[in-house]
């Protein structure tokens, strides 16, 4: 068995992918536009794993696929998950480059190990840190939690 992407319906697709691409850093590998079924898909990896995906179409990882319906629906409950995760090379930039973007860092990494943030259709989306933690650092060391992740 191999995992292979989580799927998440969106409501915008641009602003998803705002979020995703030009905010978190991941990048478009694959979209597939079905006129008859009236939906996208898009496909999206971490950039350490693109070139993998680039390399082997058809065994192409841990993927991250945005699922946009043309038509405006309602996703209520149902649909609901934990969320997703992504360990990260520096998760002070990482979360320095989000706040300035204007993505509201609803778990700060305060441990230097682990933050949370929230797409703009609310998915959950974990940040860890690779390798040990970073050492206390402010702001993120006094800032407190903002909403719910």
């Amino acid at each position: 068995m191999k995992y292979l992407h989580t799927m998440v319906r969106v409501r915008d697709l641009d602003a998803s992918l705002d979020f995703y691409c030009n905010k978190l850093g991941l990048v478009e590998v694959r979209r597939y536009d079905n006129d008859a079924g009236r939906f996208t898909l898009v496909f999206l990896s971490a950039p350490d794993d693109a070139k993998e995906v680039a390399d082997n179409p058809l065994d192409q990882g841990a993927l991250l696929e945005l699922t946009y319906n043309w038509d405006d629906e309602e996703y209520a409950g149902g649909r609901n998950f934990g969320h997703l995760a992504y360990r990260v090379e520096n998760i002070y930039d990482l979360c320095q480059r989000l706040l300035d973007a204007g993505v509201t860092i609803n778990r700060p990494p305060r441990d230097g190990h682990m933050a949370f943030v929230r797409s703009p259709d609310g998915i959950s989306i974990e940040l860890l840190q690779a390798g040990n933690s970073l050492p206390p650092a402010e702001p993120w060391a006094s800032m407190e939690n903002t909403g719910s992740w």
